[in-house]
């Protein structure tokens, strides 16, 4: 059996590790991440019939059957994403079969609108399913748990993301500019991103900060392929023939070649209009990128330094304002600078603590609910 953590250690007698976890997914780097403490063992994602290797969608271990067959080789089952591909009743079962094989269940709630939906009330009795049958909850941000507690009078562990940036990982040197890059990513246009109001938006407040005396540019990005084709129009319609403004269609970039794009930006706007918490925050927090976040879900909580600042998505004034802000903040350092690699490595410091102890939460809770479920 493949062990998705390192440096397991192994009882003496019984060759077993401390905890067998059968988290979905097993190979999202997220899970890797906060499952890398020592004693930990994740199972890995049972293959997908006819799915491509690495493809872990729809998660085949989060069906009842599977828990009852694989029940003699588990202490924990961990729910973190792809909950959305199944119907109603599917993970009241899903938790029931944990239950009767004497697993625990920890549901790790990402997510409290989900930003692939339009239509939120399936995933919305899914939490109603999930979040009062776990035996334990997590979440990133503090917000996101007093939210848990309001809605279903349940308290959540606060666990921070861990870092997305890999160690010994960089950008590529980029050549310091006078121009200020301003810089959003629509990706495919999922229905959590307002991509043409996103664009108008940030492209008037670059010209504010123009009128200001900035050299401020706006570089928007998006994928070629999109799931709304008049949106894309829309948004290329913002951006056509404005001189402060580009748009770049793309394919879906490399790691190295995203880090190196996003370390050119002097900010970053993320175009949510709704949304929990982001993974792309904190792929700029540990590239030393400030991030202009929308006043919804939680992102502004997960991070408590100055390098992000909120805006009312659509708003102009806030969105300058929030620019304004990050261009001044302690942490604002120009991409190719001294000063943004000496942030970087000090972020990049500061993670390696926080992860180790993230992932030591995990393993102590894993070790916890097993021995109440054993006893």
């Amino acid at each position: 059996m493949t062990i998705v953590t390192a440096s397991v250690p192994r009882d003496e007698m019984s060759g077993a590790p401390d905890v067998r976890v059968v988290a979905v997914p097993a190979g999202h780097p997220y899970v890797r991440r906060v499952t890398d403490a020592a004693g930990i063992e994740v199972l890995p994602d049972p293959p997908v019939p006819g799915a491509a290797e690495g493809v872990w969608w729809p998660p085949v271990a989060l069906d009842p059957d599977w828990i009852r067959r694989n029940a003699d080789d588990a202490d924990i089952l961990h729910v973190h994403f792809g909950t959305e591909s199944f119907p109603a009743g599917h993970l009241t079962a899903c938790v029931e079969a944990a239950h009767a094989a004497g697993w625990a269940v920890v549901f790790t709630v990402h997510d409290l609108t989900h930003p692939q939906l339009t239509d939120q009330s399936p995933y919305a009795a899914q939490l109603d399913e999930l979040v009062p049958r776990a035996d334990a909850l997590v979440t990133l941000t503090p917000g996101a748990a007093a939210e848990v507690r309001e809605r279903w009078g349940r308290d959540a562990a606060v666990l921070p993301h861990p870092a997305i940036l890999h160690e010994g990982e960089s950008p590529s040197i980029v050549a310091v500019s006078e121009d200020l890059r301003f810089g959003m990513h629509l990706k495919d246009l999922r229905p959590g991103t307002d991509g043409p109001t996103s664009a108008r938006t940030l492209i008037a407040a670059v010209e504010r900060l123009r009128d200001e005396g900035h050299h401020a540019v706006a570089e928007i990005r998006m994928h070629r392929s999109v799931r709304d084709q008049g949106a894309r129009d829309e948004v290329r319609a913002a951006v056509a023939g404005h001189p402060y403004a580009v748009l770049v269609e793309q394919g879906r970039l490399p790691d190295a070649a995203l880090n190196t794009a996003l370390g050119g930006l002097d900010v970053c706007v993320l175009p949510y209009r709704f949304g929990s918490h982001s993974g792309w925050l904190e792929l700029c927090w540990d590239l030393g990128v400030p991030v202009a976040v929308p006043d919804v879900g939680h992102f502004a909580d997960q991070h408590d330094d100055a390098s992000t600042a909120s805006f009312r998505p659509g708003d102009i004034e806030t969105l300058t304002a929030a620019l304004r802000s990050l261009l001044s903040c302690d942490d604002a350092a120009r991409p190719g600078s001294i000063a943004r690699a000496e942030l970087m490595e000090r972020r990049r410091a500061r993670r390696r603590e926080q992860d180790a102890s993230t992932a030591e939460a995990h393993a102590a809770l894993y070790r916890r609910l097993r021995s109440e479920r054993v006893s």
